[in-house]
């Protein structure tokens, strides 16, 4: 029988590496039927949790002076989210996936997720994660720890990079730049457009001059530089960041 196969299945379960073994050997290798064979011994407690949602959990951040890493650990309620044992463990991981990377990250999950499944009595697993390296880095996780921001730049300081990621925590914006949206992003929009406008009876000579209008409109308002900045009204991300460019940005959030 392969490692994989009983970490896998232990990670499923929770249960000890020689009940795994012995399972998968019964199912010759089947793990739903070795996940069947441990449930009806009672001990696969993880198994029966792991069909469950889930709608919770909290971001992670660490970083030293070249790399920021973000983590999502999911869990089902808020109340197992804020356990000092959850945090211990999303503190670890993304210690982890700073220092080693993520196959670190990983290897760390498969050991300790099943024992967290089996202390706190909820599904919990690991969701997106993120390892950003940038000349300037700057990071925010919101105080509710739902939202998780990383922003890389080429140059300038970290308190534009993180209040950057602050904009970007509060404003959503799904790109950096009105060029990166995408054409299929676009043309669905398009479509609502020319239902719209064919309503209000716009004539057909200036029905190109304003989708081209609600165009730009449209991928400025969804790029993070065009954006208007929250901390200084009347000033755009871009024009606070000077001579600075954003080189990464990711952003997390659990919904």
């Amino acid at each position: 029988m392969s490692a994989q196969a009983v970490v896998s299945l232990r990670q499923r379960t929770g249960v000890s590496i020689s009940a795994c073994k012995e399972a998968l050997d019964e199912a010759k290798g089947d793990e739903e039927k070795a996940i069947e064979i441990l449930r009806k011994r009672g001990i696969a407690q993880a198994a029966k949790k792991a069909v469950r949602e889930q709608k919770e959990g909290f971001m992670f951040s660490a970083e030293d002076q070249k790399i920021s890493a973000l983590v999502l650990l999911h869990c089902e309620t808020d109340f197992v989210a804020r356990d000092a044992g959850f945090q211990t463990l999303g503190k670890d991981l993304v210690q982890a996936l700073l220092k080693e990377g993520e196959a670190r990250l990983n290897a760390l999950a498969n050991e300790r997720l099943p024992d967290a499944v089996q202390k706190l009595g909820e599904n919990i697993s690991l969701g997106e994660h993120h390892r950003i390296e940038a000349p300037v880095k700057g990071t925010y996780i919101h105080t509710n720890g739902k939202i998780g921001v990383i922003i890389g730049l080429d140059s300038g300081t970290e308190e534009q990079a993180r209040s950057t990621a602050m904009h970007a925590a509060a404003m959503n914006p799904q790109y950096v730049s009105p060029d990166d949206v995408p054409s299929e992003s676009i043309e669905k929009e398009k479509e609502i457009w020319r239902e719209q406008l064919a309503k209000e009876g716009k004539p057909a000579q200036i029905m190109d001059k304003i989708m081209m209008g609600k165009e730009k409109k449209f991928r400025e308002e969804n790029a993070l530089l065009k954006q208007e900045f929250v901390k200084e009204p009347g000033k755009t991300v871009e024009q606070y960041l000077g001579k600075a460019k954003v080189l990464s940005y990711v952003r997390v959030e659990i919904s």
